[in-house]
């Protein structure tokens, strides 16, 4: 059975080239074709068992998620699971709920099973992870931001908020409100603050952010339903809102359609894709997320640190595109 070194020598490239082509890191494309073809032509497999006996690892990548029946957690583990098992390994898909002790327990249960290393959606800023990075875990954080010092991917989330409201002014609202989620989360900071900043240069004329119309909700449907309702019910209802997720945009749209209302007669802007919807596509406007791009990201580092890479934590920001405007205010 051909070894790496003759795999190496028929290529021309190191030992630790061949490595790292195996694993699935950063490796250029010619060096890449290179191993693949002297491999090919030894009939060369990797001995898979000697190189886990050797990590002390599995070939297993934990992924945590706080709700697997978000469209957008499943476009991302789509992304880490096609580079994942590019690369020859498994992922194992945990829901979190966004629950700290369920997050805790899987967190456990990848270090104590020798998993390969971690992708993580943190449930809140204040995780402790330093039991898999005391063993040299690898550990990525994906979306949100854990305030560690980690490699993570995030999405430019007060630009996804100054976009999505922006659009709303254009179109000619003007007393647009904001759906965000819980309090104290990096990410629902961010978005809310791009809300903030376009509202008060050109909110109704007068730069007043109106605390009643920023609504915190949890990021389901349910969240959305009761904070779209509690907007309605006030004394001066705004003509318009954004949502900071894709599945408030749900809810509140559900009791805009319940209370007789239809964008455009409302405004609606959601940071995030829309699962389904009978309106127009014009109707709405949705700021796209790019989901599946993030998981990629993520499971390209996670690769790379599983294949020895030292370089200090890195922070990759990706951009959110408007991908649909609102069409004019339509008044009542």
């Amino acid at each position: 059975m051909a070894t790496i070194y003759e795999v190496a020598a028929l290529a021309g490239v190191s030992p630790a080239t061949v490595s790292r082509v195996l694993n699935g890191a950063a490796v250029s494309p010619e060096k890449v074709r290179l191993v693949r073809d002297a491999a090919e032509q030894l009939n060369f497999t990797p001995n898979r068992t000697a190189r886990r006996l050797r990590n002390q690892t599995s070939e297993l990548i934990a992924l945590l998620i706080p709700d697997v029946e978000n469209p957008f957690f499943t476009a991302l583990a789509r992304g880490v699971e096609d580079r994942a098992q590019s690369a020859g390994f498994s992922v194992v898909l945990c829901n979190t709920d966004d629950d700290p002790a369920k997050e805790t327990r899987y967190l456990d249960i990848a270090n104590s099973e020798n998993m390969a290393g971690v992708i993580l959606a943190p449930s809140s800023e204040d995780g402790d992870i330093r039991h898999l990075t005391d063993r040299n875990r690898p550990v990525v954080a994906v979306d949100r931001n854990t305030g560690l010092n980690i490699d993570s991917v995030m999405v430019d989330n007060r630009a996804a908020g100054i976009a999505a409201t922006s659009a709303l002014f254009d179109a000619g609202y003007s007393r647009v409100a904001c759906i965000a989620g819980p309090l104290g989360l990096e990410w629902t900071e961010e978005r809310s603050l791009g809300w903030r900043q376009v509202v008060s240069r050109r909110g109704d004329g007068d730069g007043v952010v109106r605390p009643e119309y920023i609504q915190h909700a949890n990021y389901r449907v349910d969240g959305g339903r009761a904070a779209m309702a509690a907007l309605l019910a006030l004394d001066n209802p705004p003509d318009a809102v954004v949502t900071t997720n894709n599945l408030m945009g749900v809810g509140a749209l559900q009791v805009l359609s319940e209370a007789g209302i239809t964008p455009p007669e409302f405004g609606v802007a959601v940071v995030g894709d829309l699962p389904f919807s009978t309106l127009s596509p014009d109707a709405i406007t949705q700021v796209h997320l790019p989901a599946r791009h993030l998981g990629t990201t993520a499971a390209n580092m996670l690769l790379e640190r599983i294949a020895g890479d030292t370089q200090p934590a890195r922070t990759v920001v990706l951009r959110a595109a408007l991908t649909q405007g609102a069409t004019p205010a339509v008044r009542r």
